[in-house]
């Protein structure tokens, strides 16, 4: 997972743009971006106030038993410590309780098209649940970035990809931890050995990053949870995710969407 810390100013969406910043009169949307409308655009996934639009999909019954466990018997690899009972429904479940705005943005498609999104970048990086943490890493590699001076390294620890979305990066592990409630920055083996910090990890990641663009195409959370990959970077790891994301989409009878690709 490579995560570039970006702020996107977005000034041209569909519907009537009121302010910045929101501030917004009581019948219009505030945007993920700030600004205040009517449109999907405003009141879809994203939204952070006014009437936003919210779906009516219950995501335990789209994650169901048979669709959770279709994707760890898709793993061909002969040893799995993923599927050892590490990566299960019930973990994923009990996560999801601290996530009650997953899914929710939007129509009951876009609900539909966000899990499929994220279940499709899931399978890609941990090969079918296989995996829990990154395989094959150099050892000089630390994935330490002291520039974010507030999430400082533990120099006798290392912050290589662990979880469902593989999260890397100390400045990652430590926003993680803050949130969640461990400390990412002295123990990121944590998202290794528990089951439910672990999908946690993956869950807090989605909702502060890709969540609100998940009205933009499924190329866009592409470009949010790995951008090496785009504009030709690999694209046969693109062409992985997007064939799981319309796999799952086909699986809960939703289209696709348009930007498959980055």
């Amino acid at each position: 997972m490579d995560v570039l810390i970006t702020l996107i100013l977005v000034g041209i969406l569909a519907g009537s743009v009121k302010g910045q910043n929101c501030g917004c009169a009581a019948n219009l949307c505030c945007s993920f971006y700030g600004y205040c409308g009517t449109s999907n655009a405003f009141c879809g996934p994203g939204c952070q106030a006014g009437p936003c639009i919210i779906n009516n999909i219950s995501v335990p019954s789209i994650v169901t038993e048979k669709f959770f466990n279709g994707i760890l018997n898709q793993a061909q690899q002969t040893n799995c410590p993923g599927k050892k009972n590490f990566y299960t429904r019930a973990a994923f479940l009990n996560a999801l309780q601290s996530y009650a705005k997953f899914a929710k943005a939007g129509s009951d498609d876009d609900g539909k098209r966000e899990i499929a999104a994220f279940f499709a970048h899931v399978t890609h990086e941990t090969g079918s649940l296989c995996y829990i943490e990154e395989n094959n890493v150099p050892a000089s590699m630390n994935y330490c970035n002291p520039s974010f001076t507030q999430y400082p390294c533990n120099p006798s620890k290392r912050y290589y990809g662990r979880g469902p979305l593989q999260l890397s990066w100390n400045y990652n592990y430590g926003a993680a931890g803050k949130s969640i409630g461990f400390d990412g920055l002295n123990s990121p083996e944590t998202v290794a050995t528990n089951a439910v910090t672990s999908f946690k990890t993956a869950l807090w990641f989605w909702m502060t990053n890709v969540h609100q663009s998940i009205g933009q195409g499924f190329g866009a959370t592409i470009r949010i949870v790995n951008s090496m990959e785009c504009d030709g970077g690999n694209p046969s790891t693109v062409q992985s995710r997007v064939q799981y994301y319309t796999q799952y989409c086909n699986e809960f009878g939703v289209a696709t969407g348009t930007n498959l690709y980055c």
